[in-house]
């Protein structure tokens, strides 16, 4: 009983070792990132994008749609889930690579600020660091407009009001409710969703947000069945 408990300790210690040199590394990538480029000057570059929309003009049931299957709880969190942090960490050493994520809108809004879109434990710490930059500088709703304004949708189209645009022929307040549930499911895998290829994918990841909206409540099944038949097309 002792060896195994022996063995267990030797576990647990080489697993806060890892943690320990990840959290180190992670800061030394972060502090040179933030060096390079201040967070205060990329938030502002990305403002004055001309295809930048404030909240106000983004369509309410989108942004109900994209926090149920993005970030149900983002009014609540201080930007991490913990559970979700340990969660992945546990999951990535046992499986030697980057196997999930666990991302708030936080943590998904500093990697499109700053990293690519590669998969790496190292990067997804270091946003660690960013997301308490961005959670003390801005409020929630100025975080949640940022990320909407970042994010890709797939074929060329990033932020809220290219993917209106490009996809629909319509603007960010103007969305029907199949376009919004649909664009809310893009940012997850625009690689295989996005519609000029992903088309039928698209419509599976659809189904999956309209099933969060009726689980939290926001919507009835009736709706959801309505709005999955209505086409998306304008």
């Amino acid at each position: 009983m002792k060896r195994y408990q022996k063995a267990i300790l030797s576990v647990v210690a080489v697993l806060l070792l890892v943690l320990a040199g990840l959290l180190i590394s992670g800061y030394l990538k972060y502090k040179e990132l933030i060096n390079e480029r201040p967070l205060a000057a990329v938030i502002s570059q990305a403002k004055e994008n001309p295809s930048y929309v404030e909240i106000e003009e983004i369509d309410p049931f989108f942004i109900e749609a994209i926090l149920a299957i993005e970030d149900p709880a983002f009014y609540e969190h201080g930007g991490i889930r913990l559970s979700n942090i340990i969660e992945a960490f546990f999951t990535n050493v046992i499986e030697h690579e980057y196997a999930m994520g666990g991302s708030t809108i936080s943590q998904q809004l500093c990697k499109n600020l700053y990293f690519n879109q590669k998969k790496q434990l190292l990067r997804k710490v270091s946003e660690l660091y960013f997301v308490h930059d961005i959670e003390s500088m801005l409020e929630k709703d100025e975080i949640l407009e940022l990320y909407l304004n970042v994010i890709y949708f797939g074929d060329g189209y990033y932020g809220i009001k290219e993917a209106c645009e490009g996809y629909f022929h319509t603007t960010p307040d103007q969305l029907t409710k199949a376009q919004a549930t649909m664009l809310a499911g893009l940012p997850q895998a625009p690689a295989n969703y996005q519609l000029s290829d992903g088309y039928e994918l698209a419509k599976k990841r659809q189904k999956q947000v309209l099933e969060a909206m009726v689980e939290q409540e926001i919507i009835t099944e009736k709706e959801m069945r309505t709005i999955y038949k209505e086409a998306v097309e304008s």
